[in-house]
């Protein structure tokens, strides 16, 4: 059966591998295999893909650049979707910026500083792709992508398309609101303002982020959403948390709001430092921390409820 499907989501134009490992594509640098992994490089081939996905009952997973996915260790059921070709391009329209879905923000952010585009402040150091910062509403101490959004493009599940206007996404503090199952094909930025004011703002955050974070170790970024009048960097440290280690997966001494892969971690044990340290942040500050990670694959349950327990650990 899944020999079958292979076959016919090439046929659909897509790039197709069966059992593929996805360790290697995520930022922490874990997690088993996809069933399929499929590659498509323009709009309507996803939307093929979708609608093959729909008839065959399988679940789609899109992946961008994995920096906020903790992959199972048992892997990905059904489909794992990639965007190529030009669904990970970028051209400018005079003060309007159209990004592929599947587009790369780091390399965005270098092609930009080259081509002289300004305004994109708030993908500055953001390590996913612009599907991904779209749904998550990704952002830094420069703004958010709600800043900056004009609409997207989506494909549905059975394979429609729609244009969607910012304003229809319910953009609020990492998270927004998609249809059911929606695949980010691309989004329309605004590209405006001083260039020179815009890459100085730039390299200055970036430079604060190399100097504040753990950005030579492999992580997923932030880890939880900051609280209210709050960070949960903050929370953590207070907690006396920093260097907390479960196997190879660490509490960052360098910033607490990071959880970081020492080399030969699993996907479990990353876990179980993030459940950890919800429990203790809850037991502690009585503050339950909302992790900005997705779990994906084949987990036997969500996160935990994050609330204190008799096995918390001090």
């Amino acid at each position: 059966m899944r020999d079958e499907i292979a076959a016919r989501l090439r046929g659909a134009g897509a790039e197709v591998m069966v059992d593929a490992p996805l360790a290697g594509r995520t930022w922490w640098g874990v997690g088993g295999a996809a069933d399929l992994l499929v590659s498509a490089p323009r709009a309507e081939v996803v939307a093929r893909v979708l609608g093959i996905a729909a008839e065959a009952a399988l679940p789609v997973t899109p992946l961008g650049n994995a920096s906020n996915l903790l992959i199972s260790d048992d892997g990905v059921r059904g489909v794992v979707l990639v965007l190529a070709g030009e669904l990970a391009d970028a051209a400018r329209d005079g003060d309007l910026l159209h990004v592929g879905g599947g587009a790369d923000l780091v390399r965005l952010l270098r092609q930009a500083d080259r081509a002289g585009w300004p305004g994109l402040g708030p993908l500055a150091g953001v390590p996913g792709t612009m599907g991904g910062a779209v749904v998550m509403n990704a952002g830094t101490h420069l703004g958010e992508v709600a800043d900056i959004l004009v609409d997207v493009d989506v494909a549905l599940p059975g394979g429609a398309r729609a244009t969607l206007p910012a304003s229809a996404l319910a953009l609020r503090y990492r998270s927004s609101t998609l249809p059911n199952g929606a695949v980010v094909l691309g989004a329309t930025v605004r590209c405006a303002g001083d260039m020179d004011e815009s890459r100085q703002k730039i390299r200055e955050h970036l430079a604060y982020r190399a100097a504040t974070q753990p950005t030579h170790q492999r992580s997923c970024g932030s880890t939880f959403r900051n609280p209210p009048g709050t960070s949960a960097g903050r929370l953590i440290e207070g907690c006396g948390l920093k260097g907390f280690t479960i196997g190879a997966a660490q509490v960052s001494p360098k910033h607490a709001n990071f959880v970081v892969n020492l080399g030969g971690a699993t996907a479990a044990e990353l876990r179980a430092v993030v459940e950890h340290v919800r429990r203790v942040v809850a037991e502690r500050e009585g503050v339950v921390l909302t992790p900005e990670v997705h779990l994906a694959g084949a987990w036997d349950t969500g996160w935990d409820d994050g609330q204190p327990s008799s096995s918390t650990r001090n």
